[in-house]
């Protein structure tokens, strides 16, 4: 049995992130991606490749970057003949590189486009795109003495178009009663890259915000701001900018322990970010069979608006059977009770029994090919 869906059990993660590593993700410079690399080991008895390692190889998203890292180190612990790299590239070059076939298994928070498909290589069947976990985006901000920030829907939606300049905006104000805003100059921080976790963001502007034009989209030309690469380097670019505010998934706030608004949903309520709320976002949310769930505005009354899901995307036909065999493994095990705990633990949701079942008969179509 998974654990109860809303039963959260949120301590700090040990996945710590070096600001200079993640300053290095600023748009300005050249990123450097952090990798998941277990360390080499003698193979176990049994392995799934015997005599040798099994190499696999993926890139994608930042968003789960740091989950992704964890649980393949621990996997790895249990299974040392099992090596498994993850590149943390944003999901427009994780689907790319997919695409070309230069990884084993790709990873994205916005599902795939018809257009994508198309490019899908034909003698890999068809892509598998799969769930194995969700988050929030939050508002991080950077304003030493503001602790519990409030923004209305009014408010973000005039900051990242452009049209809130200062902090203290009456629109900013109003929300905040006693509290003392400054004059600052609102530095707007967003992703550079493609990226899924843009996708899951602007999809929610462009649902609650009216006067929102840039679409939604894994890249859209910004009205404002800066741009970084990689939910590390937006997250760098907050914590160095007195002023600024920038939108991060909510693991990468907490572990820097940047400040996080508590924002208005749909139904006019102020919610904080945590597990919890996010969760309510795609409480009893129809599931497509493609997997592909977004949820732009939920509308539960404590539902925290500002949530996606994050898909692995495998080959349905692979050329290497005990490759294909690591990968079901490491799914089937992410997605157990064991896995279930570092997502809790890391401040990223479970998916639900009935999703992880749907997502586990799914890895029956991936195939080996023909002569091998």
């Amino acid at each position: 049995m998974h654990l109860n869906f809303f039963d959260f059990n949120v301590n700090r993660w040990t996945i710590s992130i070096a600001l200079t590593a993640l300053a290095a993700g600023i748009v300005s410079c050249q990123p450097q991606t952090p990798t998941a690399t277990a360390p080499e080991t003698t193979p176990a008895p049994g392995a799934a490749a015997p005599g040798g390692t099994v190499s696999i190889s993926g890139a994608g998203a930042s968003f789960p970057a740091p989950l992704y890292q964890r649980w393949f180190a621990e996997f790895n612990k249990q299974n040392p003949n099992i090596q498994i790299s993850y590149q943390s590239v944003g999901s427009g070059a994780g689907i790319n590189q997919f695409l070309a076939q230069t990884v084993d298994f790709g990873a994205t928070d916005a599902p795939l486009t018809e257009q994508e498909r198309q490019k899908f290589p034909a003698e890999r069947g068809q892509p598998i795109q799969i769930p194995m976990t969700g988050g929030a985006l939050v508002f991080a901000y950077n304003l030493p003495g503001v602790d519990n920030l409030r923004l209305s829907r009014q408010a973000y939606c005039g900051i990242v178009q452009g049209d809130i300049k200062t902090w203290n905006d009456p629109q900013i104000s109003q929300a905040n009663p006693g509290v003392n805003l400054p004059n600052t100059p609102i530095s707007f921080i967003h992703r550079s890259d493609g990226s899924g976790t843009t996708f899951v963001f602007t999809n929610h502007l462009e649902a609650a915000c009216p006067q929102w034009q840039a679409g939604a989209a894994k890249s859209v030309s910004w009205p404002t701001g800066l741009g970084a690469r990689g939910n590390e380097g937006v997250t760098a670019q907050v914590q160095q900018t007195q002023g600024a505010v920038g939108y991060v998934e909510f693991a990468y706030a907490r572990e820097n322990q940047l400040q996080m608004a508590t924002i208005e949903n749909r139904a006019g309520n102020y919610i904080a970010p945590e597990p919890g709320s996010a969760a309510l976002a795609i409480e009893n949310a129809e599931v497509p069979e493609d997997f592909a769930l977004t949820v732009p505005d939920p509308q539960g009354e404590q539902a925290y608006p500002i949530v996606g899901l994050t898909w692995l995307l495998l080959y349905q036909q692979y050329d290497n059977p005990a490759k294909a065999q690591a990968l079901k493994n490491v799914v089937e095990w992410a997605l157990s009770d064991e896995g279930d705990k570092y997502a809790e633990e890391l401040g990223y949701l479970p998916l639900p029994d009935d999703v992880t079942k749907r997502v586990i008969a799914a890895l029956d179509a991936m195939k080996v090919a023909q002569g091998q």
